[in-house]
Parts: structure tokens; C-alpha cells; sequence
């Protein structure tokens, strides 16, 4: 075009820069940009939204300023579209509090939000744990009577769900009810679930399912998992096989997050009773689970045995749930007090790098991360860790100054807590480990503390050779 000496116009610009951005090639869309800007081209709200999206994408927030400052500086007035686009760039570039700014400066520029903008901003809030944001932002939604969809009502609901945020969720949920345009669908109802799960809010989630299959709305494998989860925890196990039988009559089809649902279940059962009634459930949906199970019971069952059956479960499982059912697995063997098989199973799990970053040295520290293990995986690393001391310290090793053991520490309000699991389990141990004051979901411990505590445990011969 430019040999033949013709000149783009605007529409020409805008086409070839979304092109070049949909193609990935930031360099020419750059440059692009700056030859029609030395030639006099102005660009529009259209070119802005396409370099928005572009830099977005890539999570550049520098690239993302540049837009905002092009635009101030030609006076070019943002629309919905632009400013939709800039404020899912603002969440992909995790820039939660810019992303506020920019949806105040929209709504004071006299532009009314549509249910993109909403969601998009719901989205943000959610994934930085904003709730009062969130939920101030839904009473601006009410008062203003701004547009909502099934997907924006649905976006809120499923952050209540993540946030544990139950009160304002239940609101919600009536609202929808009370909507002549969005009724809640399946996926609403499987976030009401997950809340009432997560709490422990039995009797609530019951009447949620019954008044599901009252009304026709299908459940989903999600809200069968969240349901059963709750049901599990609540040691209610009959409850729990009829709401499995009939969410199977209903088309649910098991998948690895049910069938690790059912595991975590079974780890907590008080009676053999109960196991084998879970076990039937898990039968149907994954038997070389169940399989596996049974041979980690019995004490004839070879090392070399679970670690091939092992093997064949997580190669046909997704990887997001390889390690949920190991942390199970380990769960189950220590409430059976096969201590042997959970250290065995610990030990396969991080062959097959499940565990990665489990243990970390530097000179001055030495550090037990379990934020990504179950309460039994968790006290097995512990025990395995202490062991591998008192043996240094017996060899007269050179240890670190500081030891630390993370945990983490939930932000979710319904979380059961590892480290509070964790805390009693050092006291049991009566382990020099206590609470760090600094940092959440840490315990410190002094070299000395340590070695103190390990040769009070030590036979005296051991100390006096």
C-alpha cells in the first residue's frame, strides 16, 4: 500500500493492528502504531480496545499504561468496549485496585457499565479475595439498577462460594429466584452447594438437592462432590450413598475430583461398616482405587505391588488429582495405623514429583514446606523429617541455626486449617516447635531448642558414645 502511495485511512490501521494482534506479532502492531501516528492518524476507541486487549493478554501492565496515556494525551474517550477490554487487562495483569480506578473513572465519566463490565470487574475482586468490594459492588448493581445476566449472577455466586461468604450468597440466590429473566440454572444451585459443603451446612444442602430434583434442575458431578464432601465430613454415610445413587440415575458420571471426594471420605470413617459402604460407591466409579485400598491393608502386600498399581491409577488420572489421592491413600493408612504404608506411599509421591519443593536448605535454614499436603501427609513428612534428625544429631552433624515447618494458613473462612491440626500434633510430640509471630501458618524452631528436645529422647548410651 505504502509503494504504491496509498495512505491508510483510519479503518485501514484498526483492521491491520487487529490482525497483527491476533497473530501474537507485538513488534509489528508497535510499529504499526507509531508510523501512522508520525503520519498523522488519530487513532479511535476501536485501535485503543485492540491494543488494550493485546497488551492484556500478555499481562503487560506497562503496555497497558501506554494505552491509557495515548489516550489521555489525544483526548480520546474510552467507551464500554474500550474500558471492557482494559479491565479484563487490569485483571489478567493482576492489578486489582487499578482496575477499581479505572471502573470509577468509567462510571464518572456518565457511561453506564454492561454485564461484561460487571463480570469482568466480579472476576477481578474474586481472584484478589476482595470481598467487600465484591459485595459493594453488587449493592451499586441493586441500586442502580444496572443490567445483570445469568453469567455476572452466576460469576458473583461463584465467588461467594470461594470466599465462604454465605449470607450474601443466600441473598443472591433469592434474587435470582425472585428475577423474571435469570432463574437460577444448575450451575447457580452447584455454588450454593459448594457453600453449604464447605460449612458444614448439612440440613441446608440437603434441602437444596431435594428441591433440586423438586424442580427439575440437573446436578452436576461439581454439586455431587460438594454434597457428598459435606455429608462425608458430617459422618452421615446413608445420606451420602443415596444422594451418589441418585445423582448416577441422573447421568452424573464420576470423575477424578468425585472418585478423590469418595477417597477423602473413607478416610475419615469411624466404622468398618461405613468404609465399605463408601468403598461400594467408589466400586462403581474407579475400582482399581478400591483395589488399591484393600491391598494397602494387607500387610503381605509387597512394596514393589503398590508402587505398580500405584503407578497405573495416576497415569490414567488427570494430574490435578494425582496428588489429592496420594494425600488420601496416606490419610487412610495413618487412621489404620499402617504408619509403614503412609511413609511408603509419602515416599512414591515425591518419586513421581508430586511433592515438589518439599524440603529446602539454605546455610542458615532449614525448611519442611506442607502447605500442599493433607493433615495426615502433613504429620507423616513431620515424623519422617524428625527421624532423619535425631539420626544427625546422633552422628553429631552440623546443623542450621532456624528450622521451619509452613503450613499455610487458609484464607477461606469454612477452611478446616492444617495448621491448627498440625499445632496439636507438635504438642503431642512435645517438639520444640511453636507458632511463628510473623508470618501466618509458620513454626520456628532453634537448633538448640531441637537437639535438646531429640537427645531427651535419645537412649543415655547413644549420648555418652
Amino acid at each position: 500500500m505504502y509503494r504504491s502511495g496509498l495512505m491508510p485511512d483510519e479503518i485501514t490501521y484498526s483492521a491491520i493492528l487487529d490482525v497483527y494482534a491476533k497473530l501474537g506479532k507485538v513488534e509489528e502492531v508497535l510499529s504499526l502504531y507509531e508510523r501512522g501516528r508520525a503520519s498523522g492518524w488519530k487513532p479511535d476507541p476501536i485501535a485503543f480496545s485492540v491494543l488494550g486487549k493485546m497488551f492484556g493478554e500478555a499481562g503487560d501492565y506497562d503496555g497497558i499504561s501506554f494505552v491509557l496515556q495515548e489516550m489521555r494525551s489525544l483526548n480520546v474517550q474510552p467507551n464500554v468496549v474500550v474500558y471492557n477490554t482494559l479491565l479484563e487487562a487490569m485483571g489478567r495483569a493482576g492489578k486489582p485496585g487499578l482496575a477499581r480506578s479505572l471502573f470509577e473513572q468509567m462510571v464518572d465519566s456518565g457511561l453506564t457499565p454492561n454485564e461484561k463490565t460487571l463480570t469482568a470487574l466480579v472476576k477481578i475482586y474474586g481472584k484478589a479475595r476482595w470481598a467487600r468490594d465484591a459485595i459493594e459492588l453488587w449493592d451499586k448493581m441493586r441500586s442502580n439498577n444496572w443490567p445483570m445476566d445469568f453469567i455476572l449472577y452466576n460469576t458473583l455466586l461463584s465467588m461467594c462460594a470461594d470466599l465462604g461468604l454465605e449470607e450474601e450468597a443466600e441473598r443472591l440466590f433469592e434474587d435470582m429466584k425472585q428475577s423474571k429473566t435469570c432463574k437460577p440454572d444448575s450451575w447457580s444451585y452447584t455454588s450454593m452447594l459448594n457453600i453449604y459443603g464447605s460449612g458444614g451446612e448439612v440440613e441446608k444442602a440437603m434441602s437444596l438437592f431435594e428441591e433440586m430434583s423438586r424442580l427439575g434442575v440437573e446436578i452436576n458431578v461439581m454439586g455431587c462432590t460438594c454434597l457428598i464432601q459435606c455429608l462425608g465430613r458430617a459422618k452421615k454415610v446413608d445420606d451420602l450413598v443415596k444422594v451418589y445413587g441418585v445423582s448416577i440415575e441422573k447421568g452424573v458420571k464420576p470423575d477424578g475430583r468425585l472418585c478423590g471426594c469418595l477417597l477423602s471420605v473413607v478416610s475419615f470413617c469411624e466404622t468398618s461398616e461405613d468404609i465399605e459402604k463408601v468403598l461400594k460407591c467408589l466400586q462403581e466409579a474407579n475400582p482399581k482405587l478400591v483395589s488399591l485400598v484393600r491391598l494397602l491393608e494387607d500387610e503381605n502386600t509387597s512394596f514393589k505391588t503398590i508402587k505398580e498399581e500405584l503407578k497405573i491409577i495416576l497415569n490414567e488420572s488427570s494430574i490435578e488429582v494425582r496428588r489429592p489421592f496420594i494425600n488420601c491413600l496416606i490419610d487412610i493408612c495413618r487412621n489404620r495405623n499402617l504408619h509403614e504404608r503412609s511413609h511408603e506411599l509419602l515416599y512414591l509421591g515425591t518419586f513421581y514429583g508430586l511433592y515438589p519443593g518439599l524440603h529446602n536448605k539454605t546455610e542458615s535454614e532449614w525448611s519442611l514446606n506442607m502447605r500442599s499436603l493433607s493433615v495426615g501427609a502433613a504429620y507423616t513428612a513431620f515424623d519422617e523429617w524428625m527421624g532423619s534428625l535425631c539420626k544427625m544429631v546422633e552422628r553429631k552433624e552440623t546443623l542450621p541455626e532456624h528450622f521451619s515447618a509452613y503450613t499455610g494458613s487458609g484464607t477461606h473462612r469454612f477452611s478446616q486449617g492444617l495448621a491448627s491440626a498440625f499445632d496439636s500434633h507438635v504438642k503431642k510430640l512435645a517438639a520444640p516447635f511453636r507458632q511463628s509471630e510473623e508470618t501466618a501458618g509458620c513454626f520456628i524452631a532453634t537448633r538448640e531448642d531441637l537437639v535438646s528436645w531429640v537427645q531427651s529422647k535419645l537412649p543415655p548410651t547413644v549420648l555418652a558414645s
